[in-house]
């Protein structure tokens, strides 16, 4: 049994008005910058991707594109075509809207993780899953396809029904997801400004 990582990168990113998996905040388009964030934890790394997506991404990661009978399901078209794919392992997923997350967020987070249960995510302060930033066990995959073929769409409601574990981060911002194209540009106003800051503590302690 193998933890594979998996980036979410369809959507139609309605609200922003541009594919959010394309958005630059750090050198590189966020798909290929959370492939590099699971890639340390996970044995394979797989970009979730539409039709479109497939054919102009430039990487190295594999990209599958969602089974066209799982279509019109959003996230859950790809965890599904993903567990069809590569059966047999667990799935570490991370969606293309989080731009503070972090290696180490994942890795406390799996840390913390009942490898016991079904699935388990990110749990936000108004007591909502992130089903975007989260575990799967190779066990879900079953599940996850009776609750499709019942009709249900919702990873939400997936994971509340599975009694997913609950992971609350250090910091909230973590889960912070960006839709909108105002809250692009001030997050990435944010980072820079950081950037900045911290190269000029690290030129003012040089001796």
């Amino acid at each position: 049994m193998s933890l594979y990582g998996l980036v979410i990168c369809g959507g139609e990113s309605m609200r922003m008005g541009t594919d959010k998996s394309l958005l630059v905040y750090y050198q590189k388009p966020q798909y290929e910058h959370v492939a590099d964030l699971l890639a340390p934890l996970c044995e394979r790394v797989i970009l979730c991707c539409n039709a479109e997506q497939h054919k102009t991404f430039r990487t190295g990661y594999p990209k599958l594109t969602d089974m066209p009978k799982f279509g019109g399901a959003g996230p859950m078209s790809g965890l599904l075509t993903a567990f069809e794919t590569f059966p047999g392992n667990d799935f570490l997923v991370a969606g293309c809207d989080y731009p503070y997350l972090t290696t180490t967020d994942l890795a406390n987070f799996l840390h913390d993780t009942d490898k016991d249960l079904t699935a388990a995510a990110f749990y936000n302060q108004n007591a909502f899953y992130e089903p975007l930033l989260g575990w799967y066990s190779r066990s879900a995959g079953n599940a996850l396809l009776k609750t499709f073929e019942n009709g249900s769409r919702s990873l939400q409601r997936f994971l509340q029904a599975e009694k997913a574990g609950k992971y609350r981060p250090m910091s909230e911002q973590t889960m912070l997801s960006v839709d909108t194209m105002e809250d692009f540009r001030a997050v990435k106003q944010a980072l820079e400004a950081d950037n900045d800051f911290q190269n000029g503590n690290q030129f003012d302690n040089q001796p």
